[in-house]
């Protein structure tokens, strides 16, 4: 299964500076971002996205369609 991969508009490599070379795409659900310039890559490890969720006495409602 091929996977899909968008580019990131106007981000920057953090090791060549390259500017508009990162493809960002999602790999055993977890994101994943690679340079296609020198193959930098960086994913979101679970420690980063436990931080990043919003703590439940923020949530105001969660809309259900």
């Amino acid at each position: 299964m091929q996977r899909k991969k968008r580019f990131i508009a106007g981000a920057k490599c953090p090791n060549c500076n390259e500017l508009d070379t990162l493809m960002l795409y999602k790999e055993n659900d977890v994101e994943k971002v690679e340079c296609v310039e020198c193959g930098h890559k960086q994913s979101q490890v679970d420690d980063e996205v436990a931080k990043a969720a919003p703590q439940p006495s923020q949530v105001i409602g969660v809309f259900k369609p």
